[in-house]
């Protein structure tokens, strides 16, 4: 068909859909008419005799009225013929059945005798293939013709992944001029799909064959459509496309695309979160909104990753008021300003102060009255916290016991804290702290305000973690640092961390410490590996990476229960319970009294040895016993030396 003619066709189209209902009234009318017509003329082949002249009148006046009126019941002129479907089939077969039938009993009734019986079967598969017709051709002229593209612009590419996710990516970029891509073929490791042609694009082979398709195609670009792949799975891809050297980009999980603004928005490129693999979280979102809508929620340490994003969640339940409680000033300010935007209707009310004082926490509790505390604030960083031993139980121990006792003091009914893997038999002082915190919060238990902690490892993208660290090196060109070829860790988004958090906090019922599912550990340095391939380099030739050596305090693998026996399932699948050791009634005072009087002297030997006491799983760095032994009076000045 020459193109004047083709784009005259598609304007036709496009102006007839501007119509819309009227337009399409008029044509289901048409077709009524003229498949009862075509009916008479198949059943008399052509020539109609005269004596039925008046029973086609007839039929024609009552099927023309009574299709009409079902059709419109059964809303089948509400359509968009652009994006007709099976689903449209069937309701259309339906409609067209049940007008039939009704057209069928009042010929009977009211039309003169003698109509010709097939007829009606005629007439229901005439209306029926004609209905669905013209239907069809509109999606047809549309989907193959109708985007308006400059020719030469569109990417040839291949779309990874020939399931239900890849069909509605092949739809989007068909039916969207906004996505400049021309799909050449599928690639997909199922052996039973290689060979086929799904909706006239062939499946090519499977993923080891990328490189030689990418050649042969000369593709471009390669559209992931695995939502549901694992970060193996993942890694694996975006090694191949990689090899092939073609720019892979990928589309979230198909509960995100229902829930986003269409799959063309959100066609992204790969990120590291998707080499974890890591499935949604299922909340009960009941529970959660019984326990916050309409209450007042302190957080503290709000402006730092976990507690920003925390404050962000409680907002999508309709708390009476967030307030959230934050030592450093600028970052405080602007989460106010982001919340203030994207939450208008909660009251956000920005409250500075530290955990250490305990003065400006009563004065906070006192105007707030909050019914549930979510404690974020923390030092958090192992090899610092390794050179400020007394500042790290300053705060870690003492400011959590200062915000937990406040809590108490005015009357709160939960308080969850956030505690880390670290404090699985830890071996830096970050780690041990959080323990002592953990069995603080256990011994604190009055039957009134609920602790409980919640337990999980490293999350992506947080202030100081690894991920912005190495995305700087490889912005200077390299190396990247990593301390062993050995380190691993557990990693999780920060809305994922933060989403269980909140399961866990409707669960609790006081004195638990909850641990998160962390999925598999991470070797970092198969981490900076990816993030090298993702920024389209090549790892040690590009962006190299060096191994400096363990820091002071660090295990090479971080655990989140001793061993798996030591957690008990709780009705989550991500969420379990840690079953260890728990103080006695009674001790905690006198320990934390103790260690009190140990900070205050600044005695580093008799402050492990107190740390020790109460956690008995606590086992020192060597670089803090050689500080010990070496007669360290000023941690910080040893630290520099060693």
């Amino acid at each position: 068909m020459p193109a004047k003619w083709l784009h005259k066709l598609i304007h036709a189209v496009e102006r007839f859909e501007r119509l819309h209902r009227p337009a399409i009234w008029l044509v289901q009318i048409s077709i009524f008419a003229l498949s009862g017509l075509l009916a008479f003329l198949l059943r008399f082949d052509g020539h109609i005799p005269a004596v039925h002249h008046r029973h086609l009148a007839w039929g024609l006046l009552i099927w023309v009225a009574t299709k009409t009126l079902v059709f419109r019941l059964f809303r089948l002129d509400r359509g968009w013929w652009r994006f007709v479907s099976i689903h449209d089939m069937r309701r259309i077969a339906a409609g067209n059945f049940a007008a039939s039938l009704a057209s069928y009993l009042l010929i009977r009734l009211i039309a003169p005798a003698g109509f010709p019986r097939s007829v009606y079967l005629l007439d229901l598969l005439i209306c029926f293939l004609a209905i669905t017709g013209v239907r069809v051709f509109t999606r047809v002229v549309l989907e193959s013709f109708g985007e308006a593209r400059q020719p030469g612009l569109d990417k040839p590419t291949l779309i990874y992944g020939a399931g239900t996710a890849g069909l509605m990516l092949l739809r989007e970029t068909r039916s969207n001029p906004s996505l400049q891509y021309h799909v050449r073929g599928f690639i997909d490791d199922n052996p039973k799909k290689r060979g086929l042609v799904i909706q006239g694009v062939p499946v090519l082979g499977a993923g080891a064959s990328l490189p030689a398709m990418v050649a042969k195609q000369q593709i471009e670009e390669v559209l992931i459509a695995l939502p549901s792949a694992t970060g193996a799975e993942m890694t694996r891809i975006l090694g191949l496309c990689h090899s092939a050297g073609v720019h892979c980009r990928t589309i979230p999980g198909l509960a995100e695309i229902i829930e986003g603004c269409g799959l063309a928005r959100q066609i992204r490129d790969v990120a590291v979160e998707d080499l974890l693999g890591r499935n949604p979280v299922n909340l009960d979102e009941t529970a959660l909104r019984l326990k916050l809508e309409g209450r007042v929620v302190l957080v503290t340490g709000a402006a730092g990753s976990i507690g920003a994003e925390l404050c962000r969640q409680i907002a999508r339940f309709n708390p009476s008021a967030i307030a959230a409680f934050e030592v450093a000033e600028t970052p405080l300010f602007e989460l106010e300003h982001e919340m203030r935007q994207a939450f208008p209707r909660v009251p956000f009310h920005p409250e500075i102060g530290s955990i250490q004082n305990p003065s400006r926490l009563d004065e906070v509790f006192r105007l707030h009255r909050p019914a549930i505390v979510f404690h974020a604030a923390a030092y958090k960083h192992v090899p610092m916290m390794e050179a400020h031993v007394f500042e790290a139980v300053e705060n870690n121990v003492f400011g959590t016991y200062n915000v937990a006792a406040a809590a108490a003091d005015h009357g709160v009914e939960d308080f969850v804290m956030i505690s880390s893997d670290k404090a699985v038999r830890p071996t830096n002082i970050m780690g041990a702290t959080k323990r002592v915190a953990e069995l603080l919060l256990l011994a604190l238990q009055n039957g009134r305000t609920k602790y409980v902690a919640v337990r999980f490892g490293n999350v992506l993208g947080s202030n100081g973690s690894v991920i912005p660290i190495f995305k700087k090196q490889i912005a200077a060109g390299g190396p990247l640092t990593v301390t062993h070829p050995e380190m691993r860790r557990f990693f999780m988004t920060i809305p994922e961390a933060c989403q269980l958090v909140l399961q866990a906090s409707a669960m609790g019922r006081g004195g638990e410490i909850f641990v998160l599912d962390m999925g598999e550990p991470v070797k970092i340095v198969d981490l900076a590996r990816n993030l090298i391939l993702l920024s389209g380099l090549r790892p040690d030739q590009d962006i190299k990476i060096e191994f400096t050596g363990a820091r002071p305090g660090e295990k090479l693998y971080e655990e989140l229960s001793t061993v798996l026996e030591d957690t008990l399932p709780t009705s989550h699948k991500k969420i379990r319970v840690f079953a260890g050791y728990a103080p006695a009634n009674g001790e905690m005072p006198q320990y934390l009294e103790r260690l009190r009087e140990v900070c205050a002297n600044r005695n580093l030997g008799e402050l492990l040895v107190a740390l020790k006491e109460m956690a008995p799983d606590y086992s020192p760095s060597a670089h803090l016993l050689r500080r010990v032994v070496a007669g360290a009076g000023a941690p910080r000045a040893v630290a520099a030396r060693a």
